[in-house]
């Protein structure tokens, strides 16, 4: 689990979620498919969140994939009685007869990543979500749904599991639906983004079996034992939540959306037809005053080690440096980098590259990222893929500065609302600054219990 929470909190109750599922009009979800695959971080995600989905596709005979990808043998790291093989071997059984209950048929993989540790085998997890996605069983992209743990769920290893369902779907034409777990735990009624929510509702056999199914998860919904570090995992009020009549779904894609990013050829064409300060980025006082704005808001006077993604002809990239130990800036346009290496001169701490993110990522660690005017160039899947590669470059007492224009552009897959609402979903850390401005948003977030800048002086 993230730290921001632990399942021991009473958490949110269930009589908030159905008044906000009351007060709202959700999209039914659209079941009408050729084949199903449920993708798990942990045995029993797929039966809280997927059940009833799994119930109605196995009675209309449709095929069913369940994927699980880790054994959950952490969810009792201080059991004085079982040993995590023991709870990875208990807790295949409880799937296996969960699933079965649901949706006799259902294929179910597991494939046997370690618990909590996810984002370390991420091509494992890849190649085995794309092999069932791409075996026998599956139809028509178009005609195929991946639900997995919805990204913004507050949990490492679901949101790994959801970036990773994303890539293979975004690369297929696959349609990708998140199901919340711990959100209803942790969230508020504010914290889904409802516009992408659809639903799914059961009838009474279907809530029945799904009851059922959550049933088989004793090591989950029971103590291991009356000593302690055996306690429940999923409390009643937690269990509330997967005893309504309806699933909710929130999409992560689907195909024909307009989600593909802009290349570097699009960058190209657009400096050498709109010259090569196309945004106005020396001239426009609006560009001056952002950067202002965006330099003061950083929590820290010397930035060390910084990387700026999409730094144009390197305006910002200049004024980073004056509180840099060094920077390395890159842009996908050679015009913008030539202009920025002309700029920047011989300034032996400044490197400019040609490179598109989130494929060509420096190596090294950084104190400071700045995404400004990038991320509502990527698709929805670059988008998670730059995140994760921002998480695992960003040093531990570092920062990531993100700053977007927020009207809509034709050309763009997103908008800048659309970036830092996903930032906020999944970044899962602390943010230190929000501006929000009538023409662009920024924010600027810490994995780390950071003081403020009043704090570290000693005013307050």
């Amino acid at each position: 689990m993230s730290g921001g929470f632990s399942h021991l909190d009473p958490g949110t109750p269930e009589t908030q979620w159905q008044d906000a599922l009351g007060r709202r009009t959700v999209s039914d979800l659209d079941a009408d498919l050729d084949f199903l695959v449920v993708v798990a971080a942990h045995p029993d995600d797929e039966t809280l969140g997927a059940a009833g989905l799994m119930s109605r596709a196995a009675r209309s005979g449709i095929p069913i994939a369940v994927v699980v990808a880790s054994d959950g043998e952490g969810s009792h790291p201080a059991s004085p009685t079982h040993t995590r093989q023991e709870l990875a071997r208990l807790r295949r059984i409880e799937t296996a007869r969960a699933v079965s209950l649901v949706a006799p048929e259902a294929d179910v993989r597991f494939l046997g990543l370690p618990d909590g540790e996810l984002d370390t085998h991420l091509a494992a997890l890849g190649a085995g979500v794309a092999l069932v996605v791409d075996g026998p069983a599956a139809a028509t992209a178009g005609r195929v749904l991946v639900a997995a743990p919805w990204s913004g769920d507050g949990h490492r290893d679901h949101r790994v599991v959801a970036e990773v369902c994303a890539a293979v779907c975004a690369s297929r034409g696959i349609r990708h639906v998140g199901y919340p777990v711990w959100v209803w735990h942790w969230g508020s009624t504010e914290d889904l983004p409802w516009s992408r929510a659809r639903a799914l509702r059961l009838d009474p056999e279907e809530a029945d079996r799904k009851r059922r199914a959550i049933a088989c998860h004793t090591t989950q919904i029971e103590p291991l034992s009356s000593q302690q570090g055996d306690e429940v995992l999923l409390h009643a009020g937690m269990r509330s939540h997967f005893e309504r009549d309806v699933e909710i779904f929130l999409v992560e894609g689907e195909p024909g959306e307009s989600t593909a990013g802009l290349d570097a050829a699009w960058f190209d064409d657009f400096y050498d037809r709109n010259g090569d300060d196309p945004w106005g980025f020396e001239t426009r006082w609006y560009e001056e005053r952002k950067r202002s704005i965006l330099l003061a808001s950083l929590p820290e006077r010397q930035l060390g080690r910084v990387l700026e993604v999409g730094c144009s002809t390197g305006v910002l990239t200049a004024e980073l440096a004056e509180r840099a130990d060094a920077v390395v800036a890159m842009d996908p346009a050679q015009i913008a980098v030539t202009r920025a290496r002309e700029r920047i001169g011989d300034d032996p701490r400044v490197t400019v590259l040609r490179g598109t993110a989130p494929d060509d990522w420096p190596e090294g660690e950084f104190d400071t990222i700045v995404l400004s005017e990038v991320g509502y160039y990527l698709s929805a899947s670059d988008l998670n893929r730059l995140l994760h590669r921002v998480r695992g470059s960003l040093s531990e007492r570092g920062c990531v500065v993100a700053c977007h224009w927020r009207h809509p552009v034709a050309e763009y897959p997103q908008t800048g609302d659309d970036v830092h609402d996903v930032l906020h979903e999944l970044i899962e850390w602390q943010t230190l600054v929000t501006h929000r401005e009538r023409d662009f948003v920024l924010d600027i977030f810490a994995p780390h219990t950071a003081k403020s800048v009043a704090e570290r002086e000693g005013l307050v």
